[in-house]
């Protein structure tokens, strides 16, 4: 076992953690629809028409649990009717509500753009350097009303991540963290929980157990973090589950071996999501993956074969954007078919599946 390990435990036990209760479901929950809220996608390949026929059946046959949002869905020459269209035909094919989710964290990663006619945004590192909690807040409220007017449940951020590498190509450089001090990072990620809860949009931390010492883009290959990753990556997470602050928190695909020894990427690891996350940090939330299809995990390990690593590992929705360049589109049907097979075969358990179910049932519970 890692040194680290025995370290992480007496520091971030030493203090109370908020804990999520598991809502108790009915037995009689089929085994296809406890599969089925766990996939997450993307929408087409280039665009999405509301009659789409084949995400619509997805949806009506229980074999997706949350729909995630691009500018490409949007990108028409009537994008707020457009969006607004959509959502709605997506959540009335639904018999349980769905995640309407976006990446909306500001600045670089913003889909719905002035020049669509949504409100401007501020990236994380700007507001950070201000470090004004209303300047923050302001920008936060922008977002999440927004969010909240056409239909979107769920939004990717705040991003958590420590600014611990200021060449980092993915975070530090495209001004996603708030800073490389952990507590500002913190107070500023509150303040932008704070806003969504009250426009009813959940949020999702990422990218646990941190992406902000990388070098190198999980989107394009496996970022070791093994000799850049530091102990205060973790504190953003520690301070928002004491203060009862989390929703949902989304897997890093990185690798940390002083984290895990067998080197996996943190969505494949049981050492990170269910040692550490869940076991050290008694976090009982929903965990989603990144996207699944980034080339770290789908040029690595294979399709199928990650589908049944994330499950073992821990994790509970999983994403797959259909929005990476270089790889197959995946429908709900194909990684319910998958999930469903490694089930039958015995390699995943049917109490597995119902876990995730149950913590995803518990975390819908607050969707209004």
């Amino acid at each position: 076992m890692s040194k680290i390990f025995p370290f992480l435990f007496l520091v971030l036990s030493t203090t109370s953690v908020h804990a999520q209760q598991v809502v108790e479901t009915e037995d009689s929950v089929s085994l296809d629809v406890m599969i089925g809220q766990m996939i997450l996608t993307g929408i087409g390949d280039f665009s999405y028409l509301p009659d789409d026929a084949e995400i619509i059946d997805d949806i009506k046959s229980g074999k997706v649990g949350g729909i995630i949002l691009f500018e490409k869905n949007i990108n028409s020459e009537r994008p707020k009717i457009q969006l607004k269209r959509t959502i709605d035909s997506l959540k009335s094919a639904a018999s349980i509500p769905l995640f309407i989710s976006i990446d909306e964290e500001g600045g670089r990663v913003n889909r719905l753009k002035p020049k669509y006619g949504f409100p401007i945004t501020r990236q994380a590192g700007e507001l950070g350097a201000m470090n004004n909690l209303d300047t923050t807040a302001f920008y936060a409220n922008n977002t999440a009303s927004t969010l909240n007017e056409y239909g979107i449940n769920v939004n990717y951020a705040p991003d958590v991540d420590v600014a611990i590498n200021p060449e980092n190509p993915v975070i530090a450089k495209l001004g996603r963290s708030y800073s490389e001090d952990p507590k500002i990072v913190a107070r500023h990620a509150q303040k932008v929980i704070d806003v969504h809860r009250e426009n009813n949009v959940l949020t999702v931390l990422k990218h646990f157990p941190g992406h902000g010492s990388s070098r190198n883009d999980s989107h394009f290959g496996v970022a070791d973090v093994s000799d850049t990753w530091q102990f205060a990556e973790l504190m953003p997470y520690k301070c928002l589950l004491d203060s009862g602050r989390v929703d949902a928190i989304m897997t890093a695909h990185i690798v940390n071996e002083h984290l895990d020894p067998n080197k996996l990427p943190a969505t494949l690891s049981p050492y990170i999501i269910t040692n550490i996350l869940r076991g050290v940090l008694n976090y009982q939330g929903v965990v989603f993956t990144d996207d699944m299809q980034m080339h770290a995990i789908s040029k690595n390990f294979g399709f199928e074969e990650s589908i049944k690593m994330a499950i073992k590992a821990g994790v509970d929705v999983m994403l797959f954007c259909n929005n990476v360049p270089g790889n197959e589109r995946r429908t709900p049907s194909q990684i319910h078919d998958i999930i469903s097979n490694y089930v039958a075969q015995g390699e995943i358990s049917e109490d597995r599946i119902r876990a995730s179910y149950n913590r995803i049932m518990q975390l819908k519970s607050k969707l209004k």
